[in-house]
């Protein structure tokens, strides 16, 4: 796999190899010993997640504060606009964001450590979105922090679309009023 550190070093874009020919495709999705050596990280996955959703439909931006989880995403069919948030006070990078096409058609997967909030937006018709977690869904412990804070300044590619929202993303709060990491 070839794994690239984005414009926030810690959120790391991640490209397997695919093996296609005439018949179709093979690549190993996950493999935690090449995860590990790849990405100089020593993360273990607990859970994995499924989700479809239609054109339009934004997830997000959601994070636990308690038990945070590091995502190793990918879309199994469709496209998405994938986003992570730095929501590390200690960190240089602080309130940043980087966002990345994901898609079936690339393969490409991103890694989204613990302390970041996480979200997407659906540009094709439907999308099948997986995602592997490093702790367990804690309700009780899930933020949202909301997708269009100005201080963030996120640049969905929304084009002239109001995004589908749960009353959950409706009511994030701003970077300004969020429970935030260390």
């Amino acid at each position: 796999m070839q794994v690239t550190p984005l414009a926030i070093p810690d959120v790391m874009l991640i490209e397997p190899k695919v093996f296609g020919d005439a018949r179709g495709f093979f690549f190993e999705s996950f493999n935690q010993r090449a995860f590990n050596e790849a990405t100089g990280t020593d993360f273990q996955f607990v859970q994995d997640n499924h989700s479809r959703s239609a054109r339009g439909v934004l997830r997000g931006l959601h994070y636990q504060i308690q038990q945070p989880q590091g995502k190793l995403v990918r879309v199994g069919s469709g496209a998405v606009f994938d986003v992570a948030v730095d929501l590390r006070r200690s960190s240089p990078t602080f309130g940043r964001w980087v966002g990345e096409v994901l898609s079936a058609e690339n393969q490409r997967q991103l890694w989204v450590p613990p302390g970041f909030a996480h979200g997407f937006l659906v540009l094709s018709e439907t999308a099948d979105f997986l995602y592997k977690t490093t702790d367990y869904y804690a309700p009780a412990h899930e933020r949202c922090l909301v997708w269009n804070d100005p201080k963030i300044g996120i640049e969905w590619p929304v084009a002239g679309m109001v995004p589908a929202l749960s009353a959950k993303d409706v009511a994030g709060l701003s970077i300004g009023a969020s429970e935030l990491f260390p």
